[in-house]
């Protein structure tokens, strides 16, 4: 049974009523093919970089047409939900041409964690030839690691300024979202050498707690700043109670203790507004949409969807489009893509791109009908 609060009921009525899945306004082109595909970006000169989570990473022309292997990806323990995972650039890659890359790896007596790690990606002047990732220095890792392989996210962004945020999912293991020696369940704030920030909120309490920005997140699968600066993240909730939330410096979001969700055993997690010390999320999805994949659109093919919040729904196989106003955010629209979408990217010219999860997934370029 699907328990919903007064605050989610409002919002599971507004859903159902406006956010059913429409006619799409687009086009979907398919590109190109993969294996279990986890995120893409795009490059200066237009070619994207696409990885697998079994552990590959691929330059992409945008016809398709050239698909070569990057060398020089660490070793990833592929198994659940763990392998290789984001993939973003540099805000200065123009000069530096750094990439960071997010992916599981083993560590002792059967445990696992996430790690980022930086590279110089080197690359052929032509798209025949292979690239290679250089001179590859681990960051940052989840600490503790710990046993199965769930809830990594993983997930990378930098803000205007250049700190780079990285979520980090509390690996199914509940109260390490609560716990600050752990930075399991958090939101972590660095710069872009993995070093910490002095004005970070916990600094002063040192070890792994310096590192974070906020807590009390599950599973946080996108994450991206709005061009006003803010920093929007959604994450999985346990049996339903997906959440869509306003990042604030310090705050706490809640989880295990609130949530809109309950366990997937049945045993019921108190709602966010039986505790109003904890944010409450902006939006919450009951039943679940499984988001996946986040951005804020910019671009100028699709004007009416302009300052959106875009993400990709895996269990709901859909593209869901939440409209944002200043720290409001409410979902506008839902588009069937009859598979499930395990990422979204805006490229150059304003088109959305989204990659389908799982094994012969496909690339699919998103434009305007003719």
């Amino acid at each position: 049974m699907i328990r919903k609060s007064a605050f989610v009921i409002t919002l599971f009525i507004s859903a159902m009523i406006t956010a059913q899945c429409q006619e799409p306004p687009f086009t979907a082109t398919p590109v190109a093919e993969f294996d279990e595909p986890w995120a893409m970006t795009f490059l200066p000169d237009g070619r994207l970089l696409v990885s697998e989570k079994s552990g590959s990473l691929f330059l992409v022309t945008q016809d398709g047409a050239r698909k070569s292997s990057i060398a020089g990806v660490p070793e990833v323990a592929y198994g659940g939900q763990g392998g290789l995972g984001d993939i973003v650039l540099h805000p200065d890659f123009a000069e530096n041409q750094q990439v960071y890359l997010s992916y599981a790896e083993a560590g002792d007596d059967g445990t696992y964690g996430a790690a980022v790690a930086r590279a110089r990606l080197d690359l052929p002047g032509d798209d025949s030839s292979t690239g290679s990732l250089l001179d590859l220095q681990v960051i940052w890792r989840q600490v503790p690691k710990v046993s199965g392989q769930g809830h990594y996210a993983h997930r990378i962004a930098f803000d205007e300024e250049g700190f780079l945020f990285i979520t980090s999912g509390e690996r199914q293991k509940f109260d390490p979202a609560q716990d600050m020696t752990a930075n399991l369940g958090k939101v972590i704030r660095l710069h872009d050498d993995g070093s910490i920030p002095q004005d970070n909120p916990f600094v002063d309490q040192g070890g792994v707690s310096a590192e974070v920005w906020s807590l009390g997140h599950r599973n946080p699968l996108g994450i991206a700043f709005a061009p006003d600066g803010r920093l929007w993240l959604h994450e999985m909730g346990p049996a339903h109670g997906d959440e869509f939330n306003l990042v604030l410096r310090g705050k706490n979001y809640g989880y295990p203790i609130v949530s809109e969700g309950d366990h997937y055993s049945g045993a019921e997690i108190p709602d966010h507004d039986t505790r109003p010390e904890f944010e409450a999320p902006k939006v919450a999805w009951i039943p679940t949409v499984a988001p996946a994949g986040l951005i804020i659109y910019s671009g100028d093919l699709f004007p009416g969807w302009k300052g959106s919040a875009l993400l990709g729904g895996l269990k709901s196989e859909a593209l869901v489009r939440v409209a944002l106003d200043g720290d409001s955010a409410v979902e506008a629209e839902r588009f069937d893509m009859g598979k499930r979408i395990r990422e979204v990217e805006q490229g150059p010219d304003g088109a959305i791109w989204l990659l389908e999860d799982k094994s012969g997934s496909r690339l699919l370029k998103l434009t305007p009908p003719q």
